[in-house]
């Protein structure tokens, strides 16, 4: 695999890598800023969830930058992103638990979806 190939892979890991390192160590301030005030707990319990969702985040991220990436591993993994948008469609229109912050964590995905399509066409099977 050519470095450029492995490009994507490394553009997958890096919301993973900031978002989820956030969540970890400054989990009030994730629950301030992208939690509707109405479904704020700002406890402890609130803290430990959003630290182990950082967490897993960051593990994720270390996966993402450091497996080996087939083209069929793009493929799952951007067909694996689609429902985190029917969870940030529900949870910001359904029932508003996030309010408009959410938009990074939208960005993110997208970024992600469009890098696993750019990583997809740029990698060949031998």
């Amino acid at each position: 695999m050519t470095a450029s190939c492995k490009i994507p892979q490394f553009l997958i890991a890096v919301p993973y890598l900031i978002l989820g390192s956030w969540c970890l160590i400054a989990p009030a301030s994730i629950e301030t800023l992208f939690v509707s005030p109405p479904f704020q707990h700002n406890s402890a319990t609130s803290a430990v969830l959003i630290g182990c969702f950082g967490a897993q985040a960051v593990v994720s991220g270390l996966f993402a930058a450091y497996s080996r990436f087939r083209k069929i591993t793009y493929l799952i993994y951007g067909v694996a992103l689609l429902p985190f948008f029917a969870f940030n469609y529900y949870f910001f229109f359904i029932l508003p638990v996030f309010n408009r912050g959410m938009a990074l964590d939208f960005a993110a995905n997208v970024a992600m979806l469009l890098t696993c399509i750019w990583g997809y066409r740029a990698t060949e099977e031998r």
